[in-house]
């Protein structure tokens, strides 16, 4: 048998190299003589058929050895063996057993087994068959047989495609998942020739609507035209393109009753009036399928039995469900028109016969979809019923519905823009892009653009959103002024995010103050006096205003009294109001507003010390971010977690948080979201012991003008840039730049009522003073903690001050500053502080249980002050720069490293650094990807 050359090369596969590496496995073994098989099952249009086509062309390109490759045929699954008849007709040359002989009298699975075999012996061979699960149970039977038994030298391999691997029990099996984000787009630029201008809506839509599925987004891309592709016409509804996966789908239900299948587009009609997402309700189909004149035991055994429905229908609690979102959609697609309007019909009748306000709305969506065109009556009463208080997400569907069947292009796209203003609200991104793409830019109002400012606040380019804002706001500023107000502090908010104080006051100048409530007035009036430099009228407004909020029970006017509360240093008032507005939001929705409320909530948490409840709120904000799609806000969630780790730990766990919030604030524009991470890693690198690097990350953090910290923010730097400078020896030559950021820093403290900062301008003043001058301005910071609560920044004086007094060679009396040092950052969790302060207290004579190490490593043998000597030097430290973190001369330094050496048996710095490596680093590598993958 000589090699086949019928299997062409296919196109490039997006986003399966994983798959494609164990195929290339699989192959590499079947180039050594040794075989196997695998099935590889996925829904229709997954790529199924192209990995297998990549496989065989793979083999004939690489080995020219021989290839079996068969696709069932449907219409023959009836006739026995012929998928086997078939398989063996895509033979190059003759065979030992004639392929007609096997149709006519059949082959029993060991004779197949033998002559798989056979050919092995000759070449190793591939056995390549598609749709297997479509073949006739005889061939399917026998090839299982065979590919169970082919194993270590058998020289041949068997690649299945199936629906499932049910029919092959007992075989490797790889199931497809849909296609990532990042393949699924850059797929899209292909099928697009990677043109520019497809719009950002419109490759949303696609992208959303083909869920992964590479070739259903190749049919929706196929269809649409340049104009449509380009955002300059609106998108159909639906969009066309998916019939054929639709169909392919809808092929696995054929073999069922007609009861059976009348069930099935009973359940995918009653998920037209939920929630994506929702099921449908058990209960409803109960008695649609009784309307409709199935039977009791019937219904009993499709609802509440998997098999009943072949798998097609799963039940979890009182909701129903489709096992997959695509079948749904191809019960809907392969019914005919006026069963699939009856349908509906007899569901809106039973809808409409329930609670008048409950049903009202569910009924008039049925409705709806029975509807054979255009109805402005029908479109009208959708309109008016999508209100609260149904859930937004249900809103969204009904006034979607009322464009559909609005005659008027105004009225069409101004119901659209309401769906996706509603999806939006209900924090479904996509769905609300979905709606916006189709409507036409010719016919959009303030409305439209509105929605998209605020859709690119939380999941885009803040500057991209502060101008649709400002925009959307003049537009709407004639007839709407509650959104025009809205349009204005979420540009205001934008520009806040970006760093750009004059932005920020410019949207908030625009504010109309007869437009605006009084809290609402008094927040616009002391947020631009306060920027303006005039911060004595600033905070006494902003106080009004957070009195003001004592009554409010709108979520909006508790977060921005949260913010006013911020900026007037007033941290447990910012803690209560975000508490209340998380409890709104909560209660009342809406869901969008979730991952924002949670995220001013950790924020004024964390000022105000409570670091533990702070990760567990960003935490919660970052699934919710996530969940409903706002890039934006899980970047500064981020950066939350990541201060929350400088404090708590571990380092890892910091250094993956910030380098997320990095990466999402860099294309974004997110200025105070990059200022916190960094400021994050340059604690940890003070927590470990490295105030160098954390000088050099701080140090444009905290300068003034443009192009360097947050305007907002980077005082709050300040306390932790002086000690990282004074502490790696840099005082003398950072000294004027110092002195600025210092007196700024006085300044700030005057306008500011945070407990904690009196304390912390004492401390920089303590390290900045000589030594006999500094005690006194350490018992002075301590005076001022008395008064205020937060045990992590006591301890970090009291660390201090203990560093001071062991330098001073007052290391009894440095022994109870830095015992009182590591029980309070024991006591709030900050495991990588309380490391330092055990190295300090150790290196005072007293005696302290050395960290957990995961081990005894390569220093076990040294003492407490050779280890953090050791590892400073490993790091790449000089020796002088290890004497000013470790408080000692570099002398001092010179006499530990050299007996480092003799103990290690290492003869450099290279070697004791390899050795360290070897010795901490793969445990450490190993932990940091456990991390980053859990975050």
């Amino acid at each position: 048998m000589t090699p086949s050359t019928t299997v062409h090369s296919p196109l490039r596969l997006y986003g399966r190299s994983g798959e494609l590496a164990i195929l290339e496995t699989l192959l590499g073994k079947l180039r050594t003589g040794d075989g196997g098989a695998l099935v590889l099952t996925a829904p229709p249009g997954l790529g199924r058929t192209a990995l297998l086509r990549q496989a065989a062309a793979h083999y004939l390109r690489g080995h020219g050895g021989p290839v079996l490759y068969a696709s069932a045929a449907p219409t023959e699954q009836r006739l026995p063996y012929s998928g086997l008849h078939a398989l063996l007709c895509s033979a190059p040359g003759p065979l030992p057993l004639a392929p007609d002989t096997v149709l006519s009298s059949g082959i029993t699975p060991g004779a197949l087994l033998g002559l798989l075999r056979a050919l092995g012996a000759e070449q190793p061979l591939l056995v390549c068959v598609d749709d297997a699960h479509l073949w006739d149970p005889d061939s399917r039977a026998a090839l299982g047989f065979a590919a169970r038994r082919l194993g270590a030298g058998s020289r041949v391999a068997v690649v299945i495609g199936a629906a499932d691997e049910t029919a092959f029990a007992g075989l490797p099996a790889l199931r497809l998942g849909p296609l990532d984000d990042d393949a699924a787009t850059a797929l899209l630029d292909r099928l697009t020739d990677g043109a520019a201008d497809v719009d950002p809506v419109v490759r949303s839509e696609l992208l959303r609507e083909a869920a992964g599925n590479p070739r259903l987004l190749a049919g929706l891309a196929g269809r649409l035209t340049p104009g449509q592709l380009a955002g300059r016409t609106a998108l159909p509804y639906p969009l066309p393109g998916g019939e054929s996966v639709l169909d392919a789908h809808a092929a696995h239900l054929d073999g069922l009753s007609c009861d059976t299948h009348t069930l099935l587009l009973l359940a995918a009609a009653a998920e037209e009036h939920e929630p994506d997402g929702a099921g449908s309700d058990a209960a409803l189909l109960l008695r649609a399928g009784a309307r409709a004149g199935l039977s009791a035991s019937h219904l009993d055994r499709v609802l509440f039995a998997p098999a009943g429905s072949a798998g097609a229908l799963q039940r979890a609690g009182s909701r129903v469900h489709f096992s997959h979102p695509l079948l749904r959609r191809a019960v809907l697609h392969r019914a005919p028109p006026g069963r699939r309007r009856a349908v509906h019909e007899l569901l809106a009748g039973l809808l409409g016969g329930g609670e008048p306000d409950r049903a009202r709305l569910p009924a008039l969506v049925q409705k709806a979809c029975a509807s054979t065109g255009p109805d402005a009556c029908l479109a009208e009463q959708l309109e008016r019923a999508a209100t609260a208080p149904r859930p937004h997400g249900e809103r969204s569907a009904a006034l979607a519905r009322a464009a559909a069947l609005s005659t008027d292009d105004a009225l069409r796209a101004a119901r659209f823009t309401a769906a996706a203003e509603q999806a939006r609200l209900a924090g479904d991104t996509g769905r609300a892009r979905a709606m916006l793409a189709r409507v036409g830019p010719h016919l959009a109002e303030g409305a439209a653009p509105y929605v998209r400012g605020m859709l690119a606040l939380r999941d885009g380019p803040a500057a991209d959103a502060r101008e649709a804002l400002l925009a959307a706001a003049e537009l709407l500023a004639p007839h709407d002024p509650r959104r025009t107000l809205d349009a204005l502090f979420g540009a205001a908010e934008a520009a806040w995010a970006m760093g750009d104080a004059i932005a920020y006051l410019d949207a908030m100048n625009r504010v109309p103050v007869a437009a605006a409530d009084r809290p609402t007035a008094q927040y616009r009036a002391g947020m631009c006096a306060v920027l303006a430099g005039h911060p004595d009228r600033g905070h006494a407004l902003l106080r009004c205003c957070l009195d003001s909020a004592a009554r409010a029970e709108d979520a909006g006017e508790l977060l921005r009294a949260g913010a006013c509360a911020l900026v007037l240093g007033e941290v447990d008032a910012a803690c209560r109001a975000g508490a209340r507005a998380l409890a709104v939001v909560r209660t009342r929705g809406p869901e969008a507003l979730l991952p924002h409320a949670l995220e001013q909530l950790a924020y004024a948490e964390l000022r105000s010390g409570q670091h533990a409840r702070a990760r567990a709120h960003a935490l919660e904000g970052l699934h919710a971010a996530r969940r409903t799609g706002q890039r934006n806000s899980a970047t500064h969630l981020h950066a939350v977690l990541a201060l929350a780790a400088s404090v708590e730990g571990p380092a890892e766990a910091c250094a993956a948080h910030a380098d997320a919030a990095l990466t999402g604030a860099g294309p974004h524009g997110l200025a105070q979201a990059a200022m916190l991470a960094t400021w994050a890693v340059a604690r940890a690198d003070l927590a470990a012991g490295r105030p160098g690097e954390a000088a050099a990350r701080l140090g444009p953090l905290v300068r003034p003008g443009p192009g360097t910290g947050h305007f907002a923010t980077r005082m709050l730097a300040v306390p932790c840039y002086v000690e990282a400078v004074v502490l790696s020896g840099r005082a003398h030559e950072a000294g004027g730049e110092l002195a600025v950021a210092v007196q700024e820093f006085t300044l700030w403290t005057t306008r500011t009522t945070d407990p904690q900062v009196p304390a912390q301008l004492a401390r920089c003043r303590a390290l900045l003073a000589p030594a006999e001058e500094a005690a006194a301005r350490y018992e002075e910071a301590l005076a001022h903690h008395d008064r205020a609560a937060g045990d992590f920044e006591r301890a970090r004086t009291r660390l201090l001050q203990g560093q001071l007094l062991r330098r001073l060679r007052r290391t009894r009396e440095a022994r109870g500053p830095l015992r009182d040092a590591l029980v309070a950052f024991e006591r709030c969790s900050a495991r990588a502080w309380a490391g330092r302060a055990a190295g300090e207290l150790r290196a005072a004579g007293e005696a302290v249980d050395a960290p957990d190490r995961s081990g005894p490593g390569p220093l076990a043998a040294l003492t407490p002050q050779q280890q953090r000597i050791a590892r400073c030097v490993a790091e790449g430290a000089t020796n002088r720069e290890v004497a000013v973190r470790l408080s000692v001369s570099p002398r001092t330094v010179d006499h530990h490293l050299r007996n480092v050496f003799a103990a290690l048996g290492v003869r450099s710095r290279t070697e004791l650094a390899r050795l360290l490596d070897r010795g901490g680093g793969a445990r450490l590598q190993d932990r940091d990807e456990k991390k980053r993958a859990d975050l």
